[in-house]
This record gives structure tokens, sequence and C-alpha cells, in this order.
């Protein structure tokens, strides 16, 4: 579902400008700042925050009711630690979330980085729901989002806008990746998510091409075939092009796009498969990427490749002990067909190599539970054959909030993947461990001396919680740090 709350500049007083909540930073410390809104309070702001104990750290909030206009309204007092930009999306979070059910909500932001205040407060207004319950026969609705957020800033609206705007792209580039990867399986298809994309793509400046099941056997994608052999609801590739024009060079990005993994033959507890909705979130950050660019600027020609398939289990499932014949000729053994991630993107990835010419090559998936197990649930894991590539990704997840943590492409963990009947297996032998180690290899031996990175990210792709910008089920982690590394930001 679109972010519902809408976000604009405002000049003057804070008093000046109608709302139903109003909000004054306060930074590390804390030091109460000069706010004329609070001169009829009958005690001072700093008075108020010795009473609370407060700090002024991020995501920290006293309330107060203040008389504006002959209204009484609620004044909060938000912290913002050193108003860097980790500091700002964990404030503009909370003042969000507290903002809940209000129409409106003015806030005080400290010059620093407003883009990031605007996306914490936009992302953490975030929703996904299915349910037509309003009352009768039913439980009551959740109180809804702030309805709009009004930001002042010191230097003024305009000098403000551009930041504002850059906020709201970025956010609305995750709150997609969120609902596409939220949507239920029993309406999310390989061809849903190209209907999606294609929708997408008339009005941000993209072109598509879909290929089919039939073009796909033309083309010898054997990896995707096969993964999506099980399902009655076929596989797809969904190539997405953007080029501005006088391009400094050519990005491939590409995703996993698993619309449901049950694990197929090799089935998956059902514990293990609740989530499975979301395993195509790498794919949702591709296709949310690119419907970016343009509003971004970003001066890079960028191809989005989404290998989708349904991974179900049925008479026609591929097998273990079956081997595949990749796009290319690399034939791999499936070992085990819960292992289908690599499979789909090792078609991808050799297309992109052999026909597209890029300069650089990013894949993103949620791909292991072992960067899960090794990372847990906030970091992703980076694999990378690039360092300057490695470096790049990496600043562009701490500037965005997402971070990397790079990975060993461990050579002696090569012979893990070595396989009797084929080129390789698709997953690593007994006695190696490091299972998305192995699964990175795997990947590796499908690009060629393309400069490559590989983000795991099984771990910060879901959540089962809300704090801060996050919300519980997809996160839409990978979509920011990709946009600020593509448009040079970080």
């Amino acid at each position: 579902m679109p972010i519902e709350t809408r976000v604009r500049a405002a000049d003057g007083r804070l008093s000046q400008v109608p709302a139903e909540v109003y909000a004054v930073p306060v930074r590390s410390g804390p030091a109460a700042p000069a706010a004329e809104i609070a001169a009829e309070l009958p005690f001072t702001l700093d008075e108020l925050l010795g009473l609370h104990k407060a700090k002024g750290e991020p995501g920290e909030i006293v309330s107060t009711p203040v008389r504006v206009g002959g209204e009484i309204r609620e004044l909060l007092l938000y912290g913002v630690g050193d108003a860097g930009p980790a500091d700002l999306r964990k404030a503009g979070a909370a003042v969000a979330r507290r903002g809940k059910g209000r129409a409106s909500l003015a806030a005080g932001v400290p010059d620093g980085d407003l883009a990031a205040f605007v996306e914490g407060a936009l992302l953490a207004s975030y929703t996904f729901t299915v349910s037509s319950r309003h009352g009768a026969g039913g439980s009551p609705p959740d109180k809804g989002p702030l309805g709009e957020l009004i930001v002042l800033t010191e230097a003024g609206p305009a000098a403000g806008e551009q930041a504002l705007a850059r906020g709201v792209a970025r956010a609305g580039a995750t709150a997609l990746a969120r609902d596409l990867a939220n949507t239920p399986s029993g309406e999310k298809d390989p061809s849903w998510l190209a209907e999606r994309a294609s929708r997408l793509a008339g009005g941000a400046g993209l072109t598509v091409r879909v290929r089919d099941e039939k073009e796909l056997a033309e083309g010898g994608f054997g990896g995707l075939l096969a993964v999506g052999a099980g399902s009655p609801r076929p596989p797809r590739l969904i190539e997405i092009s953007y080029d501005p024009g006088d391009a400094d060079r050519h990005v491939v990005l590409v995703g996993k796009g698993i619309t449901f993994d049950s694990g197929g033959l090799s089935l998956k507890p059902n514990d293990n498969m609740k989530l499975m909705k979301t395993d195509m979130a790498g794919g949702g950050v591709v296709i949310a990427v690119m419907g970016a660019l343009r509003d971004l600027g970003v001066r890079a020609k960028v191809t989005g490749l989404v290998a989708a398939a349904e991974n179900m289990p049925s008479g026609s499932s591929m097998r273990p002990g079956d081997v595949i014949t990749h796009f290319g000729g690399t034939t791999s053994e499936v070992l085990n067909t819960d292992a289908e991630g690599r499979l789909v993107l090792g078609d991808a990835l050799a297309y992109a190599d052999a026909e597209l010419d890029p300069d650089v090559i990013v894949d993103v998936a949620t791909l292991t539970g072992a960067a899960k197990v090794a990372l847990g649930l906030r970091h992703g894991a980076l694999f990378a054959n690039d360092d300057a590539l490695a470096d790049a990704l990496t600043e562009a997840g701490r500037a965005a909030g997402e971070p990397l943590w790079r990975l060993p492409l461990v050579e002696d963990y090569r012979a893990a993947i070595d396989s009797d009947v084929a080129d390789i297996n698709n997953i690593g032998r007994g006695g190696y461990g490091g299972g998305a180690i192995t699964a990175a290899l795997f990947l590796r031996e499908f690009v060629g001396d393309r400069a490559w990175a590989h983000l795991d990210i099984a771990g910060p792709g879901r959540a089962t919680g809300d704090d801060a910008e996050i919300t519980k089920g997809a996160t839409g982690f990978g979509a920011r740090l990709l946009l600020d590394w593509l448009s040079g930001t970080a």
C-alpha cells in the first residue's frame, strides 16, 4: 500500500503553522531549544526535560499540552542525538508513530539530513493490510497513520525542498519493495510480478521486456525452468531498462524473485514456509529501485533483471539428482531443491554477463539462512570480487541505514561445490560449512570477469516487529542503499 502520510515544507514560526501536534527537536545533553511555541507554558522546557530525566537521545519523546491560537494542542520535545542521519532517521520515525491517528503534525527539524528525517517518518508510517474488518462483526481498526507531516527547517523551505524530495523518493521506493514482498503468494505469482513491473515502467521512464516460459526454453534458461517446473504458474524473466542518455556507466541489478518457496521436493517444515511470500524481496527491491532512478537523477544506465519463479512440489518438480543446463551452458547438479534461489540467479547473472555488457553487476537476494546466522537481522552479507565496489556499497549502506558486512569468498571452499556429474552442485558438501560463502561461490561461476557484488539479505529483509523506521514484515532492505550508491550521494 502506498504511504498515506503526506509531507511538505513550511516557513515561519512553528506556532504560525496550523497543526494538531507540534514537535521541537532536542539535541543530546540535553539543551532545551529556544521555542517560541512554549512561551505560554508555566514552566521552562529545561524544567520539563529535567522532570522526565530526558537526555535528548534519538527517538526519545517528552509530551506536554500547549496553547496555540487559543486551542490546546500537544507539544512534543523529541530527541535527535547529534542530528546525524541515523539519529534523525530514528527521530523522524518516533515522531510519526507518536502522531498516529492525527491529521497533522508540524515539526521543527535541525539542520542536518532532512532526507533522513523524512525517510524515518514516512517508513514508520508504512502499513500493509488486506483486512476488510471495520467495526461491525470484526475487530476495530487501528488508528491510521499520521495524515500530514509539515517540516520547518532552520534554513527555510526552499533550501529543504530538494532534500525533502529525495527522502520522499527513497521512502517511496522502500515502501514499494515492502508492498511487493508483503503481498500474499496466493495473489502474487511470476506473472503478477511482471505485470507490476510493467505498470511501474510507464511513469518512471523505463522499458520492460518479459520472457515467458516459451522464450525461456528457447533461450536456454534452464535454472528458471527447473525451479518453476513444479508450479502451474510458470516462471518469468523480467528485464527493466533505464537509460538517461550520456550515461557514465552501465550497472545491472539482479534480484531473486521466488514468489513462494515451499522448498520443492526438499520440502520445508510448515513454520519455515510462513514467511516465504517474502522470498522475492530481492526482486522487489530491484523493481522498486528502477522506479526511483529518474526522480533521483541517476546518471548511470541501469538494467534490472528479476528471475521470478514459484518453487512448489508436484509430479513435474525438479528432483534431487537432476542436472540443469543454465543460460550459457554451465551445468549444475541439484542436491537440494530448497537451494533454488541460486539456480534462477545463475541464469540471470550469466545472461547479464554474456548479453548486456555491464561495467558492474550487483545481485540482491534472500538467499541463505547461514547469512542470517552469521550476521543476525540487521546486517546484510556482502560478497564481492572487487574491493572498490565492496567499499562503495558498504559506505552506501552505512549512509542509508542499511548496513552491510563483507564476508570472504574463501577459495578453499570452492571445492565444496564440485560435482561428480556436472560443473558444480547447488549446495556445499559436508565438511566445509559456510553456507552463505558456498552460495556466493556458486553465483560467482556465472559472472565471468565482471566486477560483481552479491547482497544476501536473508536476515534484514524481514522483521518480526516495528523498530524505528522498520515495520513488521518485509523491510525493503537494500532499496535505499542501492539508490544512494547509484546516485552517488553516499
